[in-house]
């Protein structure tokens, strides 16, 4: 409100300063104008015909008229002219008079204005204004100024209060939205005007930053769950295994048997909080110090290495096509690593006699894994990718369900695009990098 107040002042002064100065202006031209048309009359006509003009002038003037005349001799003593006497005052560095004269109408002493020209034989003649007008306007355009001035604070008020109340009404619907979120309500979201304004933009982030929030605990929640649910069979085999060592005498064989079924479930429970680990760490981006130029084309043929005997030992075609020269800068052990989860995933699911092709499209800097398994289904592409989230039909195969989390999670590591496709049948993995 200050500011914009301020302004309007700055602005008001400016309109009355460049009224007030060209009014001046005109009166002074409009003086000199006259001095001049007077001064070629005595010229022309001498002093007769001077006495004339002035005289015809003022019986021409209407009341409220302010020109001043005045012809004085040598002695300033008045010959002709509507003011009784010389002013005495002594004239400016411009060889301007500005005096006090009473109005004819009124009492009121008011600011004359007027200038001096010699005559030949020493006579003065004198014209000027009477600066009634000018000093009224000045006054009206002052008292228009006064009340814009104060209208335009009334206004300012008023707007910034309006203003002031809007902007706080949509803090509060923030903060009330925030207060329901922090009693647990996560489904809540900041509505927003539509109006597309700077508290919709915040509105919208915030609303993004809360579905990620809400995403975030419903997989916590989630993780939770499927830990409870798929961790509870082996455990209660573990103790099921535990028990029946107490409880019986065996011995022998057939308690060695006992123990190392005992440990090999204790093992794979290991295993599986290790994924849990290494996945959380991933996901902290904990790990990019360890990232370097990789030779893709290098990497794969490591992964077919190790895993190309595999699936011809399952009566699977392996098929591996990686002349690149695409490199990738990253960590190539958990590349290496997520490398390996896909193709395992390929080879387990695959029945005897399928195939599985890996491949590179250098334009793309896609890598992209094929297999002839039975494939995912396209509503669930989203979903498996998340902690122990398994199909039905794999519920029965051996795993915890991590292997495309961490895959995942060293997609997200290394800015790569993963997305699934289908093979028809089977399915393809594709992995685009980063250029």
């Amino acid at each position: 409100m200050v500011l914009f107040s301020a302004s309007a002042l700055a602005l008001l002064g400016f309109i009355y300063w460049s009224t007030a100065a060209y009014m001046s202006r005109q009166a002074d031209e409009t003086i000199e104008a006259e001095i001049k048309g007077l001064a070629e009359r005595y010229e022309t006509d001498g002093l007769g015909g001077l006495t004339a003009q002035i005289a015809d002038r003022l019986s021409a003037q209407q009341p409220g008229d302010s020109s001043i005349y005045l012809l004085a001799d040598s002695q300033l003593n008045p010959l002709v002219g509507n003011i009784n006497r010389w002013p005495r005052v002594r004239e400016d560095e411009q060889g301007w008079f500005n005096f006090q004269l009473s109005g004819s109408e009124s009492k009121r002493i008011h600011r004359a204005r007027a200038r001096a020209f010699i005559l030949k034989r020493n006579f003065y003649l004198l014209v000027g204004r009477d600066m009634f007008e000018l000093e009224d306007t000045q006054k009206l355009i002052i008292r228009t100024l006064i009340w814009g001035l104060a209208i335009t604070l009334a206004l300012a008020l008023l707007g910034g209060v309006m203003m002031s109340r809007s902007m706080m009404r949509r803090i509060e619907l923030i903060n009330r939205t925030s207060r329901e979120i922090m009693s647990g309500d996560l489904t809540k979201r900041i509505p927003t005007s539509q109006s597309d304004d700077d508290f919709d933009a915040l509105a919208d982030n915030l609303n993004r930053m809360l579905d990620q929030i809400e995403l975030l605990m419903d997989g916590v929640r989630r993780v939770s769950d499927n830990i409870a649910h798929d961790l509870r069979t082996p455990l209660a085999r573990l103790r099921r295994g535990l028990e029946s060592l107490r409880m019986s005498d065996v011995q022998g064989e057939s308690r060695r048997d006992l123990l190392d079924s005992a440990v090999n479930e204790a093992d794979g429970l290991l295993a599986t909080f290790n994924a849990l680990l290494r996945i959380a760490r991933i996901e902290s981006e904990a790990r990019r110090e360890g990232f370097d130029e990789i030779e893709l084309k290098a990497l794969l043929r490591d992964v077919g290495d190790l895993y190309g005997p595999v699936a011809e030992e399952k009566g699977l075609e392996f098929k591996l096509a990686c002349e690149s020269s695409l490199t990738i800068y990253g960590d190539r052990d958990l590349l290496f690593q997520a490398l390996a989860n896909l193709l395992d995933n390929a080879i387990k699911y695959t029945p005897a006699g399928g195939s599985i092709s890996v491949s590179v499209d250098d334009i793309l800097r896609g890598v992209t894994i094929c297999d002839t398994g039975p494939g995912i289904p396209e509503a669930e592409w989203d979903k498996v990718f998340q902690r122990f989230y398994r199909l039905d039909h794999s519920r029965t195969s051996a795993g915890s369900g991590l292997g495309l989390s961490l895959v995942s999670a060293v997609a997200k590591l290394h800015r790569i695009a993963l997305t699934l496709g289908s093979n028809d049948p089977g399915l393809c993995v594709t992995l685009r990098m980063p250029a």
